[in-house]
């Protein structure tokens, strides 16, 4: 993969803990969709993009973490909104950007595509993101507060 060129945007911040209403973000997760972005695909999987897929070297691929069905990106996209981990910046009901992390603890981040309709897009965050620290942090922390 192509180094990134620029920054990671430095204004990406969780919701405070403390403001987290585990409730409505299970509710949430219950409607969101997943979209897709054929930038991030190789394998278009089940993801029916137009076009199936367009992986350009700069951007990090689903391939990467074995996410190949809009089921499994949902799954996970789903599981990083009960436990918490959304943008303090919402776009109507829905948050900005939601982070979560594989069974490997590889750290993914999702963006808002359509707040109509609730629909995200995901990838593996880069190893270089200093982000990644704080995603792995939190998810440890939340995952058993979302659980209580």
């Amino acid at each position: 993969m192509k180094k990134r060129s620029g920054n990671f945007n430095p204004k990406r911040k969780m919701c405070n803990l403390e403001e987290c209403d585990f409730q409505h973000l299970s509710d949430l997760a219950s409607k969101v969709q997943y979209g897709g972005n054929p930038e991030h695909k190789k394998n278009p999987g089940d993801f029916n993009l137009t076009p199936p897929s367009s992986p350009r070297s700069a951007k990090s691929l689903c391939d990467s973490v074995k996410v190949f069905t809009r089921k499994e990106a949902l799954a996970v996209l789903r599981k990083g909104i009960k436990n918490g981990l959304v943008s303090d910046r919402f776009i109507g009901q829905c948050p900005k950007n939601v982070w979560s992390i594989m069974d490997d603890e590889t750290p993914l981040e999702a963006q808002l595509e359509s707040s109509e309709q609730g629909s995200y897009h995901g990838y593996p965050m880069p190893k270089e993101d200093p982000f990644c620290e704080e995603v792995i942090k939190q998810w440890r922390i939340r995952s058993e507060k979302a659980q209580s």
